[in-house]
């Protein structure tokens, strides 16, 4: 055992011994050792090709839920690595979740940090069931899709994801009912739909209230059990806060390798920003939706095929103060094909077409086009 030089001073007076620092020390590496034991390292590396007909340009205007900063190119999207003490059966438990990120499709919602997409500390209360809460920066709660690359059945987002905060941060609480219900709730800062840090002189005062269920189809449903039904709300105290509503539906069906889903987003914000309509019966919030549907087929162990189509309607403006984003992209449809196929251990393999049309709006490219199309590979490795 070595001993640092103050312990060694100590000993030679006589204030400790030797034995006694060496059992100090003991304990600490195995408490040490015994809460690494615990901690699960994993992530991906995820890279792509992608190809927009046309005559795009670099930064012209694309789909929402797909980057201008990948036209014609090859990019790194993400490299996550993600850290994970989950929480034990104890009433008391407790553990951490940190996901740290890197490349063009970063999340990071910490001003002053690089990285971070999630960072929290898991508690729970031995409250009936059990509640657990997580306070700290964690992923939004509402949402068909979510901010893990490989867990989305498209390559490209959905235009419903593109008009949902992807962060929250605050403390959120979990209440499993039964096996079939789940309710979350909780208090987080102010939501905007944004991947970057946001800044603002007040901003940190102003909150939103969170609140999500989620409804499991039991097994006495037949070829259903399984079903889910996801309903949620970020709802901002502010006068002119922006609020987000979802209600997202995955299906069996009949065809054990066929799923339907659905997915309905709708967000709004009263005016007052200083872009309010004005005159007699001008509207006094804007509003905007998105309806889609989703479906797969798992063709086999290793080949899946998914389809998404969207609807939208985005005339409004959104988002308030700092942070807020426009998205005057007016009405459209989107159509996007997936080919995942499963070649090499540990990657995620999918060959991608989207096809996206405005029906009214400023356009694509250079504001001229009503269609953009987009072919794209992907590859994910998990580790």
């Amino acid at each position: 055992m070595k001993f640092n030089k103050w312990t060694l001073g100590l000993a030679a007076i006589g204030a400790v011994s030797l034995t006694s620092a060496a059992r100090a020390d003991e304990a600490k590496l195995t408490a040490l050792n015994t809460s690494l034991s615990n901690t699960t390292i994993s992530g991906y590396v995820d890279v792509a090709a992608q190809y927009n007909m046309g005559n795009q340009q670099a930064g012209a205007t694309v789909p929402l839920g797909t980057s201008a900063n990948k036209i014609n190119s090859f990019s790194l999207n993400t490299v996550a690595i993600t850290l994970d003490k989950p929480e034990d059966e104890s009433p008391w438990a407790s553990g951490y979740h940190v996901d740290l990120n890197f490349g063009q499709d970063s999340i990071n919602q910490v001003a002053g940090s690089v990285g971070i997409r999630q960072a929290y500390v898991v508690v729970r209360t031995p409250v009936g069931n059990g509640i657990d809460w997580k306070f700290g920066v964690q992923d939004d709660i509402i949402g068909y899709e979510g901010n893990t690359d490989g867990a989305n059945p498209n390559y490209t987002r959905s235009v419903g994801y593109a008009i949902e905060p992807t962060t929250l941060t605050g403390l959120i609480g979990t209440y499993k009912i039964s096996d079939s219900v789940a309710v979350t709730a909780g208090l987080a800062n102010e939501t905007f739909f944004s991947t970057a840090p946001i800044t603002g002189t007040d901003l940190y005062s102003r909150k939103a209230i969170a609140t999500a269920a989620a409804l499991t189809a039991p097994d006495s449903w037949g070829f259903l059990k399984g079903a889910t039904l996801n309903v949620g709300a970020l709802l901002n105290l502010e006068n002119n806060g922006q609020n987000n509503y979802f209600a997202g539906v995955v299906v069996p069906t009949p065809l054990s390798k066929l799923k339907l889903g659905g997915a309905f987003d709708l967000v709004s914000e009263a005016n007052g920003s200083g872009a309010a309509p004005t005159g007699a019966g001008a509207p006094q919030n804007d509003s905007g939706w998105v309806a889609g549907v989703y479906g797969n087929y798992a063709a086999t162990d290793k080949l899946s095929l998914n389809l998404r189509g969207e609807y939208y309607d985005l005339t409004g403006t959104y988002g308030s103060a700092a942070g807020a984003l426009s998205y005057g992209n007016g009405k459209g449809e989107e159509l996007t094909a997936t080919v995942a196929y499963n070649l090499w251990a540990n990657v995620i393999s999918r060959a991608e077409f989207r096809w996206d049309h405005m029906d009214s709006g400023t356009g694509f490219a250079d504001g001229n086009s009503a269609n953009s199309f987009i072919a794209a590979v992907n590859l994910i490795y998990t580790f």
